[in-house]
């Protein structure tokens, strides 16, 4: 059976961008401020805080990894909070590659590797809406290795060091998303799939796109009745049954006419709809322009 969270994944096309070994004493604190891409921070010793947004702050601590596929208003400090001042001072720059934050002198209070990815996909606001705003991944056995391996690499200075980390750090993300299917997640793709009955109808959802799928199917499939149904998927997907299968068929749908995958009358069909004219119609509704322009300027034609 079809994997929604590969199908995702693979759609996004993360990679990542950019990463520092950091290290900090004292008051210190650093926002990310660039939008529209994902963040993360995997801590290798001590610890420190999270600050998304209002939100209370979230105390880090030796191996944890946190992964925020959207930017969110975000401060990372010492466990104290920072002094105005401190927040987003130039870091010292020492002779390992290693950034220093806060206290430039003594010992370090906490040491982690932070950084932006990027996805690939022109389509990863869509895609990222299925997924939790924020992930956080601790005391999980599968991730200790890599983990492990990150962090050794993050220590040495071996040839292709950032190479090395980047793959090491791709694999942490994909792994991050799939450890966190539980009911810690919040509302999103993974805590669905963690829901049995629920993980039934999104994998019968990416499996056929083009079957006229209703709710009443879909309760069918889950083994729950319609009202029951309607109400879990929108509490713990974050959005109703037919609202996700729509966002899924324009994400295939976009890629199809980014690729030159047919005709709009053979991509309406293969994503769901029985005419051209009613996919027209629906993806000019939810990308804001027809097919055909949207696969012109996509370079698909």
């Amino acid at each position: 059976m079809i994997d929604p969270l590969a199908e995702v994944v693979t759609l996004l096309q993360p990679s990542l961008r950019r990463s520092k070994l950091v290290s900090a004493a004292g008051s210190w604190g650093v926002r990310q401020a660039e939008q529209g891409n994902p963040v993360y921070c995997l801590i290798l010793e001590g610890s420190c805080r999270l600050t998304l947004g209002d939100d209370e702050p979230m105390a880090l601590q030796a191996d944890d990894f946190v992964l925020i596929p959207a930017w969110r208003d975000m401060l990372l400090s010492g466990n104290e909070p920072p002094r105005p001042e401190d927040i987003d001072r130039h870091p010292v720059e020492l002779p390992n590659g290693e950034h220093r934050q806060g206290t430039p002198e003594g010992p370090h209070e906490v040491r982690f590797l932070a950084g932006l990815c990027e996805f690939g996909s022109p389509d990863a606001a869509l895609l990222v809406s299925l997924l939790p705003r924020v992930v956080l991944v601790r005391d999980e056995p599968r991730l200790s290795t890599l983990v492990q391996l990150a962090s050794d690499e993050a220590r040495a200075q071996r040839p292709a060091r950032e190479v090395v980390l980047a793959r090491l750090l791709e694999v942490l993300f994909i792994e991050a998303l799939r450890s966190t299917a539980g009911t810690d997640a919040s509302p999103g793709l993974l805590r669905g799939l963690a829901d049995a009955r629920l993980g039934i109808a999104i994998r019968h959802m990416h499996e056929n796109p083009t079957r006229a799928w209703t709710v009443v199917q879909l309760a069918k499939e889950a083994a729950l009745s319609r009202s029951s149904f309607f109400e879990r998927f929108s509490r713990e997907v974050g959005v109703a049954p037919m609202e996700y299968l729509l966002a899924w068929r324009m994400g295939l749908a976009k890629q199809l006419l980014r690729r030159g995958g047919g005709t709009v009358a053979e991509v309406a069909e293969r994503v769901g709809y029985s005419s051209a004219s009613t996919f027209s119609v629906a993806f000019a509704r939810h990308v804001g322009m027809p097919p055909m322009r949207f696969a012109r300027v996509s370079g698909g034609v």
